[in-house]
Protein backbone atom coordinates (compact mmCIF):
# COMPACT_ATOMS: atom_id res chain seq x y z
CA UNK A 1 0.00 0.00 0.00
CA UNK A 2 1.05 3.78 -0.56
CA UNK A 3 0.73 6.00 2.15
CA UNK A 4 0.10 9.52 0.51
CA UNK A 5 -2.82 9.72 2.72
CA UNK A 6 -0.92 9.57 5.77
CA UNK A 7 2.03 11.64 4.04
CA UNK A 8 -0.51 14.51 3.41
CA UNK A 9 -1.58 14.34 6.84
CA UNK A 10 2.33 14.54 8.22
CA UNK A 11 2.32 17.72 6.57
CA UNK A 12 -0.96 19.43 6.83
CA UNK A 13 -0.75 18.93 10.80
CA UNK A 14 2.09 18.20 12.06
CA UNK A 15 4.79 20.31 9.84
CA UNK A 16 7.38 17.75 8.70
CA UNK A 17 8.02 16.82 4.44
CA UNK A 18 9.03 13.56 5.51
CA UNK A 19 8.77 10.62 7.83
CA UNK A 20 11.87 9.83 10.52
CA UNK A 21 13.64 6.39 10.19
CA UNK A 22 11.06 3.64 11.15
CA UNK A 23 8.10 6.02 11.04
CA UNK A 24 6.64 5.10 7.66
CA UNK A 25 6.99 1.15 8.55
CA UNK A 26 5.09 1.00 11.63
CA UNK A 27 2.46 3.24 9.88
CA UNK A 28 2.43 0.72 6.96
CA UNK A 29 2.05 -2.11 9.37
CA UNK A 30 -0.90 -0.87 11.06
CA UNK A 31 -2.80 -0.07 8.38
CA UNK A 32 -2.70 -3.04 6.96
CA UNK A 33 -4.30 -4.55 10.41
CA UNK A 34 -0.45 -6.46 11.82
CA UNK A 35 -0.06 -5.78 15.34
CA UNK A 36 3.20 -4.34 15.67
CA UNK A 37 5.98 -3.55 18.38
CA UNK A 38 8.14 -0.17 17.62
CA UNK A 39 11.39 0.46 19.55
CA UNK A 40 12.73 3.93 19.00
CA UNK A 41 14.51 6.23 21.05
CA UNK A 42 13.27 8.87 23.20
CA UNK A 43 12.99 11.89 20.49
CA UNK A 44 12.54 9.52 17.65
CA UNK A 45 8.88 10.34 16.70
CA UNK A 46 6.72 7.08 18.28
CA UNK A 47 4.09 9.40 19.07
CA UNK A 48 3.66 10.07 15.14
CA UNK A 49 2.81 6.34 14.66
CA UNK A 50 -0.19 6.57 16.20
CA UNK A 51 -1.27 9.85 15.82
CA UNK A 52 -1.22 10.00 11.73
CA UNK A 53 -3.03 6.79 11.06
CA UNK A 54 -5.62 7.93 13.68
CA UNK A 55 -6.70 10.82 11.28
CA UNK A 56 -7.18 8.14 8.50
CA UNK A 57 -8.77 5.28 10.74
CA UNK A 58 -12.83 5.71 11.27
CA UNK A 59 -13.16 5.58 15.15
CA UNK A 60 -11.33 6.97 17.63
CA UNK A 61 -7.38 5.38 18.53
CA UNK A 62 -7.09 4.57 22.38
CA UNK A 63 -3.95 5.04 23.44
CA UNK A 64 -2.68 3.87 26.98
CA UNK A 65 -0.34 6.01 28.40
CA UNK A 66 0.96 5.79 32.16
CA UNK A 67 1.59 9.65 33.11
CA UNK A 68 -1.32 12.08 33.76
CA UNK A 69 2.02 14.93 32.62
CA UNK A 70 2.39 12.98 29.05
CA UNK A 71 -1.34 12.75 28.73
CA UNK A 72 -1.77 16.31 29.11
CA UNK A 73 0.94 17.87 26.55
CA UNK A 74 0.48 15.27 23.51
CA UNK A 75 -3.44 16.56 23.94
CA UNK A 76 -2.55 20.36 24.08
CA UNK A 77 -0.16 19.68 21.49
CA UNK A 78 -2.50 17.63 18.99
CA UNK A 79 -4.92 20.81 19.61
CA UNK A 80 -2.78 23.25 18.49
CA UNK A 81 -2.14 21.22 15.48
CA UNK A 82 -5.99 21.25 14.84
CA UNK A 83 -6.36 17.40 15.87
CA UNK A 84 -9.27 16.70 18.57
CA UNK A 85 -8.48 14.76 21.02
CA UNK A 86 -8.88 14.34 25.20
CA UNK A 87 -7.69 12.52 28.11
CA UNK A 88 -8.86 10.16 31.35
CA UNK A 89 -7.44 10.34 34.30
CA UNK A 90 -7.81 11.40 37.61
CA UNK A 91 -7.06 15.28 37.42
CA UNK A 92 -11.11 14.80 35.62
CA UNK A 93 -13.80 16.23 37.87
CA UNK A 94 -16.90 13.71 38.00
CA UNK A 95 -18.54 16.31 35.48
CA UNK A 96 -15.72 16.24 32.80
CA UNK A 97 -15.27 12.73 33.09
CA UNK A 98 -18.74 12.25 32.00
CA UNK A 99 -19.03 15.10 29.40
CA UNK A 100 -15.66 13.58 28.17
CA UNK A 101 -16.92 9.91 27.83
CA UNK A 102 -20.36 11.00 25.98
CA UNK A 103 -18.06 12.76 23.56
CA UNK A 104 -16.45 10.13 23.06
CA UNK A 105 -19.07 7.57 22.47
CA UNK A 106 -20.26 9.97 19.88
CA UNK A 107 -16.59 9.74 18.12
CA UNK A 108 -15.90 13.27 18.39
CA UNK A 109 -12.30 12.48 19.28
CA UNK A 110 -9.43 11.13 17.15
CA UNK A 111 -7.42 10.32 20.44
CA UNK A 112 -8.10 9.09 23.37
CA UNK A 113 -5.40 9.05 25.87
CA UNK A 114 -6.30 6.85 29.14
CA UNK A 115 -4.29 5.63 31.85
CA UNK A 116 -3.62 1.69 32.56
CA UNK A 117 -5.38 1.64 35.68
CA UNK A 118 -8.26 2.98 34.06
CA UNK A 119 -8.77 -0.65 32.80
CA UNK A 120 -9.73 -2.00 36.03
CA UNK A 121 -12.50 0.03 35.79
CA UNK A 122 -16.16 -2.19 34.81
CA UNK A 123 -17.70 0.57 34.11
CA UNK A 124 -15.31 2.31 31.78
CA UNK A 125 -14.14 -1.23 30.20
CA UNK A 126 -18.28 -1.66 29.31
CA UNK A 127 -18.36 2.14 27.68
CA UNK A 128 -15.29 1.60 25.80
CA UNK A 129 -16.88 -2.15 24.29
CA UNK A 130 -19.88 0.45 22.82
CA UNK A 131 -16.96 2.48 21.11
CA UNK A 132 -15.42 2.05 17.51
CA UNK A 133 -12.03 1.65 18.67
CA UNK A 134 -9.46 0.74 15.14
CA UNK A 135 -5.95 0.73 16.90
CA UNK A 136 -5.18 0.19 20.36
CA UNK A 137 -1.43 2.18 20.98
CA UNK A 138 0.48 1.16 24.03
CA UNK A 139 2.95 3.77 25.02
CA UNK A 140 5.56 2.81 27.23
CA UNK A 141 5.08 -0.58 26.99
CA UNK A 142 8.09 -1.61 28.74
CA UNK A 143 5.89 -1.73 31.67
CA UNK A 144 4.02 -4.83 30.51
CA UNK A 145 7.17 -7.10 31.17
CA UNK A 146 8.42 -8.22 34.85
CA UNK A 147 11.44 -8.03 33.25
CA UNK A 148 11.36 -3.98 32.19
CA UNK A 149 12.83 -1.56 34.61
CA UNK A 150 9.52 0.24 35.51
CA UNK A 151 6.92 -3.06 35.25
CA UNK A 152 3.62 -2.38 36.29
CA UNK A 153 1.35 -4.44 37.37
CA UNK A 154 -1.72 -2.78 35.84
CA UNK A 155 -0.33 -2.82 32.13
CA UNK A 156 -0.94 -7.03 32.05
CA UNK A 157 -4.90 -6.00 31.80
CA UNK A 158 -3.89 -4.56 28.57
CA UNK A 159 -4.54 -7.99 26.35
CA UNK A 160 -8.04 -8.62 27.75
CA UNK A 161 -9.76 -5.26 26.99
CA UNK A 162 -8.59 -6.35 22.91
CA UNK A 163 -11.36 -9.45 23.51
CA UNK A 164 -14.11 -6.41 24.08
CA UNK A 165 -14.53 -5.28 20.47
CA UNK A 166 -16.63 -7.30 17.83
CA UNK A 167 -13.82 -6.29 15.29
CA UNK A 168 -10.24 -6.22 16.87
CA UNK A 169 -8.43 -3.01 16.85
CA UNK A 170 -5.08 -3.46 15.54
CA UNK A 171 -2.05 -3.11 18.58
CA UNK A 172 0.66 -1.21 18.18
CA UNK A 173 2.88 -1.33 21.27
CA UNK A 174 5.86 1.33 21.55
CA UNK A 175 8.63 2.24 23.88
CA UNK A 176 12.50 3.45 24.03
CA UNK A 177 14.38 1.27 25.89
CA UNK A 178 14.16 -2.58 26.00
CA UNK A 179 16.76 -4.86 26.09
CA UNK A 180 15.61 -8.35 23.83
CA UNK A 181 14.53 -10.04 26.99
CA UNK A 182 11.71 -7.66 27.72
CA UNK A 183 11.09 -7.44 24.26
CA UNK A 184 10.00 -11.00 23.49
CA UNK A 185 8.10 -10.43 26.60
CA UNK A 186 6.20 -7.86 25.25
CA UNK A 187 5.16 -9.43 22.31
CA UNK A 188 4.42 -12.51 23.97
CA UNK A 189 1.80 -10.57 26.55
CA UNK A 190 0.35 -9.14 23.30
CA UNK A 191 0.24 -11.57 20.44
CA UNK A 192 2.69 -9.61 18.48
CA UNK A 193 4.67 -11.49 15.56
CA UNK A 194 8.55 -11.37 15.79
CA UNK A 195 8.50 -10.15 12.43
CA UNK A 196 6.13 -7.23 13.20
CA UNK A 197 8.77 -5.84 15.49
CA UNK A 198 10.54 -2.60 14.10
CA UNK A 199 13.36 -1.45 15.27
CA UNK A 200 15.33 1.78 14.57
CA UNK A 201 18.31 1.45 16.81
CA UNK A 202 19.24 3.16 19.99
CA UNK A 203 21.38 5.65 19.07
CA UNK A 204 20.72 9.14 19.59
CA UNK A 205 23.26 11.11 17.17
CA UNK A 206 22.25 14.44 18.97
CA UNK A 207 23.26 13.43 21.94
CA UNK A 208 27.04 13.50 23.88
CA UNK A 209 27.91 11.21 26.42
CA UNK A 210 30.29 11.91 29.12
CA UNK A 211 31.51 9.97 32.61
CA UNK A 212 33.29 12.43 34.86
CA UNK A 213 35.08 10.59 38.08
CA UNK A 214 37.12 11.63 40.59
CA UNK A 215 35.73 15.68 40.63
CA UNK A 216 33.87 18.37 42.75
CA UNK A 217 30.37 17.66 42.07
CA UNK A 218 29.14 20.59 43.86
CA UNK A 219 31.54 22.92 41.37
CA UNK A 220 30.78 20.55 38.70
CA UNK A 221 26.96 21.73 38.89
CA UNK A 222 27.55 24.90 39.80
CA UNK A 223 29.85 25.84 36.79
CA UNK A 224 27.96 23.95 34.27
CA UNK A 225 24.59 25.58 35.33
CA UNK A 226 26.41 29.30 35.08
CA UNK A 227 28.39 28.05 31.50
CA UNK A 228 24.58 27.05 30.19
CA UNK A 229 23.08 30.00 31.52
CA UNK A 230 19.13 29.75 29.94
CA UNK A 231 19.43 26.55 28.43
CA UNK A 232 16.91 24.09 29.99
CA UNK A 233 18.53 20.98 31.84
CA UNK A 234 17.87 18.47 34.40
CA UNK A 235 19.68 17.02 37.20
CA UNK A 236 19.15 13.84 38.41
CA UNK A 237 20.07 12.56 41.83
CA UNK A 238 19.27 9.73 43.97
CA UNK A 239 18.32 10.43 47.20
CA UNK A 240 15.74 13.43 47.94
CA UNK A 241 18.57 14.64 50.02
CA UNK A 242 20.57 15.07 47.24
CA UNK A 243 18.34 17.01 45.48
CA UNK A 244 17.38 19.49 48.09
CA UNK A 245 20.81 20.32 48.62
CA UNK A 246 21.71 20.64 45.18
CA UNK A 247 18.52 22.78 44.50
CA UNK A 248 19.36 25.11 47.70
CA UNK A 249 23.12 25.09 46.09
CA UNK A 250 21.68 26.78 42.63
CA UNK A 251 19.21 28.77 44.21
CA UNK A 252 21.59 30.60 46.29
CA UNK A 253 23.29 30.91 43.05
CA UNK A 254 20.68 32.81 41.79
CA UNK A 255 19.28 29.98 38.96
CA UNK A 256 15.74 29.84 38.56
CA UNK A 257 15.99 26.63 39.63
CA UNK A 258 12.86 23.94 40.44
CA UNK A 259 12.70 20.46 42.35
CA UNK A 260 10.47 17.32 42.29
CA UNK A 261 10.88 14.53 44.38
CA UNK A 262 8.51 12.00 46.42
CA UNK A 263 8.89 14.21 49.83
CA UNK A 264 7.12 16.91 48.12
CA UNK A 265 2.85 16.97 48.04
CA UNK A 266 1.22 16.50 44.95
CA UNK A 267 0.33 20.15 44.60
CA UNK A 268 4.08 20.83 45.08
CA UNK A 269 5.19 18.43 42.63
CA UNK A 270 2.84 19.74 39.93
CA UNK A 271 3.69 23.47 40.81
CA UNK A 272 7.64 22.78 40.15
CA UNK A 273 6.53 20.81 37.27
CA UNK A 274 4.57 23.34 35.93
CA UNK A 275 7.55 25.91 36.41
CA UNK A 276 9.91 23.47 34.84
CA UNK A 277 7.66 23.11 31.82
CA UNK A 278 6.61 26.70 30.86
CA UNK A 279 9.83 28.07 31.13
CA UNK A 280 9.46 29.56 34.19
CA UNK A 281 12.77 27.31 35.95
CA UNK A 282 15.18 26.58 33.86
CA UNK A 283 16.92 23.87 35.63
CA UNK A 284 15.08 21.05 37.40
CA UNK A 285 16.56 18.98 40.31
CA UNK A 286 14.64 15.32 40.64
CA UNK A 287 14.97 11.94 41.60
CA UNK A 288 13.61 9.17 39.24
CA UNK A 289 10.51 10.40 39.92
CA UNK A 290 10.33 13.06 37.60
CA UNK A 291 10.35 12.46 33.98
CA UNK A 292 8.64 9.23 32.46
CA UNK A 293 6.14 10.80 29.94
CA UNK A 294 7.62 14.52 30.15
CA UNK A 295 7.26 15.64 26.34
CA UNK A 296 9.45 19.36 26.46
CA UNK A 297 11.44 18.90 23.52
CA UNK A 298 13.93 21.91 24.40
CA UNK A 299 15.97 20.14 26.76
CA UNK A 300 19.73 20.97 26.43
CA UNK A 301 21.53 18.68 28.80
CA UNK A 302 20.43 16.19 31.94
CA UNK A 303 23.32 15.92 34.95
CA UNK A 304 22.93 12.55 36.61
CA UNK A 305 24.59 13.83 39.94
CA UNK A 306 24.36 10.23 41.38
CA UNK A 307 24.67 6.75 39.23
CA UNK A 308 21.38 4.90 38.80
CA UNK A 309 20.84 2.20 39.49
CA UNK A 310 20.65 0.86 35.67
CA UNK A 311 21.15 1.39 31.92
CA UNK A 312 17.65 1.29 31.10
CA UNK A 313 16.64 3.83 34.09
CA UNK A 314 19.62 5.98 32.65
CA UNK A 315 18.95 6.19 29.13
CA UNK A 316 15.62 7.01 29.44
CA UNK A 317 16.06 9.46 32.31
CA UNK A 318 19.40 10.68 29.93
CA UNK A 319 17.80 10.80 26.54
CA UNK A 320 15.11 13.38 27.77
CA UNK A 321 17.68 15.64 26.33
CA UNK A 322 17.45 16.78 22.76
CA UNK A 323 13.98 15.27 21.60
CA UNK A 324 13.66 18.13 18.99
CA UNK A 325 17.20 16.69 17.64
CA UNK A 326 19.27 19.40 18.36
CA UNK A 327 22.61 18.80 20.06
CA UNK A 328 22.60 18.15 23.65
CA UNK A 329 24.57 16.79 26.34
CA UNK A 330 24.54 14.10 28.96
CA UNK A 331 26.70 14.18 31.83
CA UNK A 332 27.08 11.22 34.96
CA UNK A 333 29.00 12.71 37.66
CA UNK A 334 30.29 8.96 39.23
CA UNK A 335 31.64 8.38 43.55
CA UNK A 336 32.02 4.84 44.43
CA UNK A 337 29.56 5.68 47.10
CA UNK A 338 26.86 5.75 44.74
CA UNK A 339 27.16 2.16 44.27
CA UNK A 340 26.63 1.89 48.02
CA UNK A 341 23.49 4.03 47.60
CA UNK A 342 21.95 2.31 44.67
CA UNK A 343 22.81 -1.43 46.69
CA UNK A 344 20.78 0.19 49.41
CA UNK A 345 17.76 1.13 47.49
CA UNK A 346 17.69 -2.22 45.30
CA UNK A 347 17.70 -4.26 49.04
CA UNK A 348 14.77 -2.05 50.56
CA UNK A 349 13.00 -3.55 47.09
CA UNK A 350 9.68 -5.16 48.05
CA UNK A 351 10.05 -7.66 45.61
CA UNK A 352 13.13 -9.53 47.02
CA UNK A 353 12.63 -11.84 44.10
CA UNK A 354 14.25 -9.18 41.24
CA UNK A 355 17.13 -8.16 43.19
CA UNK A 356 19.29 -10.70 42.45
CA UNK A 357 18.54 -9.22 38.57
CA UNK A 358 18.59 -5.86 39.74
CA UNK A 359 21.67 -6.21 40.90
CA UNK A 360 23.27 -7.75 37.97
CA UNK A 361 22.01 -4.32 36.24
CA UNK A 362 23.51 -2.72 38.56
CA UNK A 363 27.08 -3.71 37.62
CA UNK A 364 26.34 -2.95 34.09
CA UNK A 365 26.10 0.52 35.02
CA UNK A 366 29.17 0.16 37.41
CA UNK A 367 31.01 -0.90 33.85
CA UNK A 368 29.58 1.99 31.70
CA UNK A 369 30.65 4.44 34.23
CA UNK A 370 34.69 2.53 33.83
CA UNK A 371 34.98 1.92 30.66
CA UNK A 372 37.17 3.60 28.55
CA UNK A 373 35.87 2.76 25.29
CA UNK A 374 33.44 4.55 23.55
CA UNK A 375 30.03 5.29 25.61
CA UNK A 376 27.62 5.32 22.98
CA UNK A 377 28.44 2.10 21.63
CA UNK A 378 28.62 0.86 25.27
CA UNK A 379 24.81 1.96 25.58
CA UNK A 380 23.66 0.59 22.25
CA UNK A 381 25.60 -2.56 22.89
CA UNK A 382 23.53 -3.53 25.80
CA UNK A 383 20.62 -3.38 24.24
CA UNK A 384 21.35 -6.00 22.04
CA UNK A 385 22.73 -4.22 18.58
CA UNK A 386 25.92 -5.52 17.13
CA UNK A 387 28.26 -4.44 15.18
CA UNK A 388 28.20 -0.74 16.53
CA UNK A 389 30.72 1.68 15.24
CA UNK A 390 32.15 3.98 17.49
CA UNK A 391 30.32 7.60 18.25
CA UNK A 392 33.22 9.98 17.63
CA UNK A 393 31.76 12.30 19.54
CA UNK A 394 31.13 10.98 23.56
CA UNK A 395 33.54 11.80 26.32
CA UNK A 396 35.63 9.06 25.75
CA UNK A 397 36.25 8.90 22.13
CA UNK A 398 36.81 12.98 22.24
CA UNK A 399 39.35 13.18 25.38
CA UNK A 400 42.16 14.96 24.53
CA UNK A 401 43.01 16.14 28.21
CA UNK A 402 46.75 15.61 29.19
CA UNK A 403 47.75 13.30 31.67
CA UNK A 404 50.29 13.42 34.57
CA UNK A 405 52.20 11.13 36.88
CA UNK A 406 50.03 10.61 39.97
CA UNK A 407 51.75 7.68 40.88
CA UNK A 408 53.91 8.83 44.30
CA UNK A 409 50.86 10.63 45.63
CA UNK A 410 48.42 7.19 44.69
CA UNK A 411 51.28 5.72 46.99
CA UNK A 412 51.04 7.94 49.81
CA UNK A 413 47.25 7.51 49.90
CA UNK A 414 47.67 3.61 49.92
CA UNK A 415 49.96 3.36 52.42
CA UNK A 416 47.75 5.62 55.17
CA UNK A 417 45.19 3.35 54.07
CA UNK A 418 47.08 0.17 55.47
CA UNK A 419 49.00 1.87 58.58
CA UNK A 420 45.03 3.21 60.12
CA UNK A 421 44.62 -0.98 59.39
CA UNK A 422 41.84 -0.67 56.53
CA UNK A 423 38.89 0.27 58.73
CA UNK A 424 38.05 3.80 57.69
CA UNK A 425 36.11 5.71 55.46
CA UNK A 426 37.90 8.13 52.67
CA UNK A 427 37.18 11.10 55.33
CA UNK A 428 38.87 9.98 58.17
CA UNK A 429 41.82 9.10 55.68
CA UNK A 430 41.64 12.13 54.27
CA UNK A 431 41.63 13.80 57.48
CA UNK A 432 45.25 11.94 58.54
CA UNK A 433 46.79 12.81 55.06
CA UNK A 434 46.04 16.42 55.62
CA UNK A 435 47.31 16.50 59.53
CA UNK A 436 43.77 17.56 61.00
CA UNK A 437 43.71 17.91 65.01
CA UNK A 438 40.77 15.70 64.84
CA UNK A 439 39.49 14.98 68.30
CA UNK A 440 39.42 11.28 66.77
CA UNK A 441 42.24 11.36 64.44
CA UNK A 442 44.00 12.00 67.45
CA UNK A 443 41.92 9.41 69.97
CA UNK A 444 43.03 7.06 67.68
CA UNK A 445 46.71 7.93 67.85
CA UNK A 446 47.08 8.37 63.87
CA UNK A 447 49.22 11.76 64.06
CA UNK A 448 52.01 9.45 65.40
CA UNK A 449 51.79 7.89 62.00
CA UNK A 450 54.72 8.33 59.27
CA UNK A 451 51.55 9.25 56.55
CA UNK A 452 49.83 11.54 59.33
CA UNK A 453 49.89 15.15 57.67
CA UNK A 454 52.34 14.21 54.61
CA UNK A 455 49.77 15.86 52.05
CA UNK A 456 49.34 18.97 54.18
CA UNK A 457 49.51 21.13 51.00
CA UNK A 458 46.34 19.88 49.62
CA UNK A 459 42.94 20.23 51.51
CA UNK A 460 40.61 17.60 52.90
CA UNK A 461 37.96 18.11 49.83
CA UNK A 462 40.40 17.56 47.37
CA UNK A 463 41.73 14.38 49.06
CA UNK A 464 38.42 13.51 49.29
CA UNK A 465 38.23 13.96 45.47
CA UNK A 466 41.87 12.56 44.87
CA UNK A 467 40.47 9.03 46.69
CA UNK A 468 37.86 8.91 44.65
CA UNK A 469 39.57 8.93 41.69
CA UNK A 470 42.02 5.88 43.25
CA UNK A 471 38.77 3.98 43.27
CA UNK A 472 37.79 4.29 39.94
CA UNK A 473 41.37 3.74 39.19
CA UNK A 474 40.95 -0.06 41.02
CA UNK A 475 43.79 0.63 43.10
CA UNK A 476 40.97 1.01 46.34
CA UNK A 477 37.78 -1.23 47.07
CA UNK A 478 34.81 -0.29 49.19
CA UNK A 479 33.42 -2.77 51.69
CA UNK A 480 29.85 -2.47 51.31
CA UNK A 481 28.00 -2.19 54.95
CA UNK A 482 26.51 1.26 56.71
CA UNK A 483 29.93 2.72 56.21
CA UNK A 484 32.08 2.27 53.42
CA UNK A 485 35.28 1.04 54.27
CA UNK A 486 38.02 1.23 52.11
CA UNK A 487 41.09 -1.38 51.48
CA UNK A 488 43.94 -1.60 49.51
CA UNK A 489 42.81 -3.65 46.26
CA UNK A 490 45.52 -6.66 44.07
CA UNK A 491 46.47 -3.75 41.91
CA UNK A 492 46.75 -1.16 44.57
CA UNK A 493 49.33 -3.41 45.97
CA UNK A 494 51.20 -3.34 42.48
CA UNK A 495 50.91 0.43 42.80
CA UNK A 496 52.67 0.51 46.18
CA UNK A 497 55.18 -2.18 44.87
CA UNK A 498 56.21 0.47 41.66
CA UNK A 499 55.08 -2.62 39.58
CA UNK A 500 52.42 -0.36 38.40
CA UNK A 501 52.02 3.68 37.33
CA UNK A 502 49.12 5.78 37.71
CA UNK A 503 48.40 8.81 35.16
CA UNK A 504 45.91 11.06 36.18
CA UNK A 505 43.86 13.43 33.40
CA UNK A 506 43.40 16.67 33.50
CA UNK A 507 39.72 18.08 34.70
CA UNK A 508 37.13 18.23 32.34
CA UNK A 509 36.72 21.46 30.57
CA UNK A 510 33.01 22.84 30.52
CA UNK A 511 31.76 23.62 26.96
CA UNK A 512 28.83 26.28 26.42
CA UNK A 513 26.12 23.79 24.62
CA UNK A 514 24.74 26.50 22.36
CA UNK A 515 26.01 29.89 20.51
CA UNK A 516 24.48 32.92 21.00
CA UNK A 517 21.90 34.14 18.24
CA UNK A 518 19.94 37.59 19.20
CA UNK A 519 16.82 36.56 16.64
CA UNK A 520 16.37 32.84 18.32
CA UNK A 521 16.22 34.72 21.77
CA UNK A 522 13.77 37.16 20.81
CA UNK A 523 11.37 34.75 18.92
CA UNK A 524 11.56 32.38 22.38
CA UNK A 525 10.72 35.53 24.09
CA UNK A 526 7.51 35.48 21.98
CA UNK A 527 6.97 31.81 22.01
CA UNK A 528 6.78 32.22 25.52
CA UNK A 529 4.28 35.24 25.79
CA UNK A 530 2.05 32.99 22.93
CA UNK A 531 2.05 30.05 25.54
CA UNK A 532 1.37 31.86 28.29
CA UNK A 533 -1.87 33.37 26.63
CA UNK A 534 -2.93 29.79 25.28
CA UNK A 535 -2.32 28.30 28.79
CA UNK A 536 0.38 25.67 27.00
CA UNK A 537 4.01 25.18 27.53
CA UNK A 538 6.02 27.07 25.01
CA UNK A 539 7.57 23.85 23.30
CA UNK A 540 3.84 23.31 22.62
CA UNK A 541 3.94 26.36 20.53
CA UNK A 542 6.92 25.23 18.58
CA UNK A 543 10.42 23.25 19.12
CA UNK A 544 13.98 24.85 19.62
CA UNK A 545 14.38 22.78 16.26
CA UNK A 546 11.50 25.12 14.93
CA UNK A 547 12.22 28.21 15.96
CA UNK A 548 16.34 27.88 14.87
CA UNK A 549 15.25 27.39 11.46
CA UNK A 550 12.35 30.60 11.36
CA UNK A 551 15.85 32.38 12.67
CA UNK A 552 17.62 30.83 10.09
CA UNK A 553 15.00 31.16 6.80
CA UNK A 554 13.38 34.50 8.05
CA UNK A 555 10.52 33.80 6.52
CA UNK A 556 8.05 36.62 5.02
CA UNK A 557 5.42 34.89 3.55
CA UNK A 558 2.61 32.09 4.68
CA UNK A 559 4.27 29.75 1.69
CA UNK A 560 7.48 30.41 3.44
CA UNK A 561 6.27 29.44 6.74
CA UNK A 562 4.84 26.57 5.72
CA UNK A 563 8.36 25.97 4.76
CA UNK A 564 10.01 25.74 8.31
CA UNK A 565 10.48 22.68 9.96
CA UNK A 566 7.39 21.68 12.25
CA UNK A 567 5.30 24.07 11.06
CA UNK A 568 1.51 23.25 9.64
CA UNK A 569 -1.02 24.39 8.18
CA UNK A 570 -2.87 25.18 12.20
CA UNK A 571 -0.04 26.52 13.48
CA UNK A 572 0.82 29.50 10.15
CA UNK A 573 -3.10 30.52 11.12
CA UNK A 574 -2.55 30.53 15.23
CA UNK A 575 0.85 31.66 14.96
CA UNK A 576 2.73 32.79 11.81
CA UNK A 577 1.92 36.72 11.42
CA UNK A 578 3.39 37.08 14.87
CA UNK A 579 6.59 35.29 14.43
CA UNK A 580 7.03 36.34 10.97
CA UNK A 581 6.14 40.20 12.47
CA UNK A 582 8.61 40.12 14.83
CA UNK A 583 11.40 38.60 11.94
CA UNK A 584 10.86 42.01 10.36
CA UNK A 585 11.34 44.17 13.21
CA UNK A 586 14.32 42.11 14.26
CA UNK A 587 15.59 42.54 10.38
CA UNK A 588 14.65 46.35 9.89
CA UNK A 589 16.81 47.20 13.37
CA UNK A 590 19.56 45.52 11.81
CA UNK A 591 19.80 46.85 8.99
Amino acid sequence: MTIDKELQILTTYFGYSSFRTGQEQVIRNVMNQNDTLCVMPTGGGKSICYQVPALTMEGTVLVISPLISLMKDQVDALHQAGVAAAYINSSLSANEYTETMQRAALGEYKLLYVAPERLDSTTFMNQLGQMQIPMIAIDEAHCISQWGHDFRPSYRNISRIISLFEKKPVVLALTATATPTVRKDICNQLGIHDDNTVMTGFERANLTFSVVKGQNREKFVKEYVKKNDGEAGIIYAATRKAVDSIHDLLLKNGVGVAKYHAGLSDNERQAEQNRFLNDEAVVMVATNAFGMGIDKSNIRYVIHYQMPKNMESYYQEAGRAGRDGLDSACTLLFSSQDVQTQRFLIDQSLDSGRIPAELEKLQSMIDYCHTETCLQKFIITYFGETDVAECGQCGNCTDTRESSDVTEDVQKVLSCVIRMGQKFGKTMIAQVLTGSRNKKVLDFGFNKLSTYGIMKNRNAKDISDFIEFIISENCLTVENGQYPIIHVSERGKEVLLGNVMIQRKGTVVLKQLTKDDPLFEQLRALRRKLAQEAGVPPFVVFSDKTLQDMAARKPKTEEDFLEVIGVGQAKLEKFGEAFMREIETFSAVQT
